[in-house]
C-alpha cells in the first residue's frame, strides 16, 4: 500500500491514521485501520485483528483456552492445551497405561509426513481396534480425524491395537490400501491448503502381508518414523522461512516510504537481519539432526526433536515478521507470504507440538544423569 503522504502522525499510544501504509512503523496490524490496541493481557477490540496483542495463535481468533488437564472447546485448536498428538487432534485419549503412553511419540499421531504426497497415517483408538480374522488375519473398527492427505492418499500406515492390554507390545503396524473394502474417508475444510480428512474403518480386512515390521512391535515402527521425519518438517518449515525472508528482502529493498527506502529503516535492518539468523539457526539444526540419522547416533531422538522445534517454532516468528514489514498487501488472497501464514501455522502441531518436543528434549537430557 503506498505511503500516505500528509496523513496526520497518530497519537501517542494510538494506531496511525493509515496502519495499513507502514505496520513495521506504527506497530499496528495491516488493513485493520483504526483498530484500538488491546489492554496488556486482554482481547484486542478485534481478536482477529492481532495475534501478538491477544496471545492467540493466528488463524484460530477468539478461542478460549482450556481449563488445564481439559479438552479446549476446539480440540482441534490446540494440541497443547490439549495435550493431544498433531494429527490425533479431538480424538478420545488412550486409556491410562496403554499404548502410546505419550501420545506425541506415536507417528501415527502424526497425520501423515509432509512433501510425501499419497502417504499418510492414521491410529485408530477404539476398542476393540483389531479383531482376529483367522490366523495372520485382522479386521480394523474405529474412526480417525485430522488426517494428512487424506481422503486423496493411495495408502494408510495404520497403527492399530492387536493385543489388547500389552501397553506398547500390543500394537502393530499396518500399511492399508485406500481402496480396501471398508474403508472411507472423508475431506475436511481447513486453514491450511494441504488436504486432511478424516477416515472410518468399518471391519477393514488386514492380513500379515500388510504388516509393517512384525505384529505387535509397532512402537519400535512408531518410534523409528518420528526420528525420520521430525527432521524432514523442519527441512519443511526452514523452506517457508526461506521463501519469507526473500521476499522481504526484495520488498524492502525496493519499497519507498518515509523519504527513503524501508531498508534504510534501522528498525526493519535489524528485523531482517533477526530473521537471516533464526533461519540460518534453524537450517543448521535440521542438517544436524539429518546427519545424526544417517550415522544412527544415540542420540537421534533429542536432535530430531530440537530440529523439528526450531525451525517450525523459527518459521512462524520469520513468516509473521515478513506479514508485517509488507503491510496489508501481504494478507491478500494470492500472495505468497498469505499462502505461508495458512500454511506454517500446522507445523507446530503434527509430528508432535512443540510442548511435545521440548518435553522429549528434556527427557533425552536427564536419560544421560544418573540419580543421585
Amino acid at each position: 500500500m503506498p505511503a500516505a503522504s500528509g496523513a496526520a502522525p497518530a497519537a501517542p499510544g494510538t494506531w496511525p491514521a493509515d496502519p495499513g501504509s507502514s505496520s513495521a512503523a506504527s506497530g499496528g496490524a495491516p488493513g485493520v485501520p483504526g483498530a484500538v490496541p488491546a489492554v496488556p493481557g486482554t482481547w484486542p477490540a478485534d481478536p482477529g485483528s492481532s495475534s501478538a496483542a491477544s496471545g492467540v495463535a493466528p488463524g484460530v481468533p477468539g478461542v478460549a483456552p482450556a481449563v488445564p488437564g481439559t479438552w479446549p472447546a476446539d480440540p482441534g485448536s490446540s494440541s497443547a492445551a490439549s495435550g493431544v498428538a498433531p494429527g490425533v487432534l479431538g480424538a478420545v485419549p488412550a486409556v491410562p497405561g496403554t499404548w502410546p503412553a505419550d501420545p506425541g511419540s506415536s507417528p501415527a499421531a502424526s497425520g501423515g509426513a509432509p512433501g510425501v504426497p499419497g502417504v499418510s497415517v492414521v491410529e485408530v483408538q477404539e476398542s476393540p481396534v483389531a479383531e482376529r480374522d483367522g490366523w495372520g488375519s485382522w479386521r480394523l473398527t474405529g474412526e480417525k480425524c485430522w488426517i494428512s492427505n487424506a481422503p486423496e492418499a493411495d495408502f494408510y500406515t495404520v497403527f492399530a491395537r492387536t493385543t489388547p492390554g500389552a501397553g506398547a507390545r500390543g500394537v502393530t503396524a499396518f500399511l492399508v490400501p485406500a481402496d480396501r473394502p471398508g474403508l472411507t474417508g472423508t475431506p475436511l475444510d481447513m486453514l491450511s491448503p494441504h488436504p486432511i480428512g478424516a477416515l472410518a474403518f468399518d471391519a477393514v480386512p488386514v492380513t500379515a502381508d500388510d504388516v509393517l515390521g512384525e505384529p505387535d512391535r509397532g512402537f519400535r515402527v512408531a518410534m523409528h518414523t518420528l526420528n525420520l521425519f521430525r527432521p524432514s518438517v523442519g527441512a519443511f518449515a526452514v523452506g517457508m522461512a526461506e521463501a519469507a525472508l526473500a521476499a522481504t528482502l526484495t520488498h524492502t529493498a525496493g519499497r519507498e516510504a518515509f523519504g527513503g527506502r524501508l531498508k534504510d529503516l534501522q528498525t526493519v535492518a535489524h528485523q531482517v537481519a533477526e530473521m537471516a539468523l533464526r533461519t540460518e539457526a534453524a537450517r543448521l539444526m535440521v542438517y544436524a539432526a539429518a546427519a545424526a540419522y544417517d550415522e544412527g547416533a544415540p542420540d537421534v531422538p533429542r536432535r530430531a526433536a530440537m530440529a523439528k522445534l526450531l525451525a517450525t517454532e523459527t518459521a512462524q516468528y520469520v513468516v509473521d515478521a515478513a506479514v508485517q514489514l509488507h503491510g496489508a498487501r501481504a494478507l491478500r488472497r494470492g500472495h505468497l507470504l498469505e499462502h505461508l501464514y495458512r500454511e506454517v501455522r500446522a507445523p507446530r502441531i503434527y509430528e508432535g507440538a512443540s510442548e511435545v518436543q521440548r518435553a522429549v528434549i528434556a527427557k533425552e537430557l536427564y536419560a544421560s544423569v544418573e540419580a543421585p
